[in-house]
C-alpha cells in the first residue's frame, strides 16, 4: 500500500524506484543539449569531483542509441541551474545501480531513506530558515565524505543542489549537503539552517555509512 494512515488523516507516501541506474564518469565528456554529436556542447563533466577527487557519479534519466549506433546518456547534472540535465557519451563511463533513495520532507523537516522502494530508515533535521531555504527539486550525492574533527562530523553528504540565496558560501559555490549539527547547532525537527540539511550524529553516522555518490535525493514540502 502506498497510503499511510495517521491519525483522522492520510498522508500519500511518496513511490520511490527500487533502483536508480547510475554512470560513472572516467573520462572527460562534452555535456550535449541533444543526444547528437553535432548538438551545442553546453558544459564539461570532468571524471573526479573537486572537493574529494572521487568518481564522478551521475544518476542515469534515459538512454537513446544514435547515429552510427552510439548510445548516448541522459544524466543529472550538479550545479546551477539546480535540477539540470543534458546528455553525455557512453562510451567513457561505466554503468552502475544503486538501491537506495533518500527524500527530505521540508515541511515535516524530517530526512528519510528507502530501499529498493522500502522505507528503511527516517531522521528529524534541520532544514533551511525561510530567508534561506533548501532548495526543492531533484538532486543527488555529488560527494559524500568523512568529517575527522571540526564543525558538521561525522560525515557530510555533499548534494548537487546549490542555495537559491547564496552564490558562494564560505568560498565554495554555495552547495547544499545533509551534515551534522557538530558545531554548528540546530535542534531537529526545526527551520534554522543557512539551506544545508542538519542532522544529529547518529543519524549522520548511519547515513555516512550507507549513502555514497549517486544515490537521488529529492527535497520537496
Amino acid at each position: 500500500s502506498c497510503v499511510h494512515v495517521a491519525g483522522a488523516g492520510t498522508t500519500r507516501v511518496p513511490r520511490v524506484a527500487r533502483v536508480q541506474r547510475l554512470t560513472q564518469v572516467m573520462t572527460v565528456h562534452g555535456v550535449r543539449a541533444r543526444p547528437n554529436g553535432h548538438a551545442p556542447v553546453v558544459e564539461v563533466v570532468q571524471p573526479r569531483r573537486p572537493l574529494t577527487n572521487e568518481r564522478t557519479i551521475l544518476p542515469v534519466l534515459a538512454r537513446h542509441r544514435g547515429k552510427q549506433g552510439v548510445w548516448w546518456l541522459k544524466v543529472l547534472l550538479p550545479g546551477r541551474p539546480n535540477g539540470h540535465t543534458g546528455w553525455i557519451k557512453k562510451p567513457g563511463t561505466l554503468a552502475a545501480v544503486t538501491h537506495w533513495a533518500v527524500i527530505v520532507h521540508l515541511d515535516e523537516r524530517r530526512v528519510d531513506v528507502y530501499h529498493s522502494g522500502r522505507l528503511a530508515q527516517s531522521f528529524p533535521a534541520v532544514v533551511g530558515k525561510p530567508s534561506t531555504p533548501t532548495p526543492e527539486g531533484r538532486f543527488f550525492v555529488e560527494e559524500w565524505f568523512q568529517i575527522t574533527s571540526g564543525i558538521g562530523q561525522p560525515y557530510a553528504l555533499a548534494l548537487s543542489a546549490r542555495s537559491n540565496v547564496f552564490q558562494e558560501f564560505d568560498g565554495g559555490p554555495g552547495q547544499i549537503a545533509l551534515h551534522g549539527v557538530y558545531g554548528i547547532g540546530g535542534t531537529p525537527g526545526s527551520a534554522e539552517s543557512h539551506g544545508c540539511i542538519r542532522l544529529d550524529w547518529s543519524a549522520m553516522a548511519w547515513l555516512g555509512t550507507h549513502i555514497h555518490g549517486g544515490v537521488p535525493v529529492t527535497i520537496g514540502p
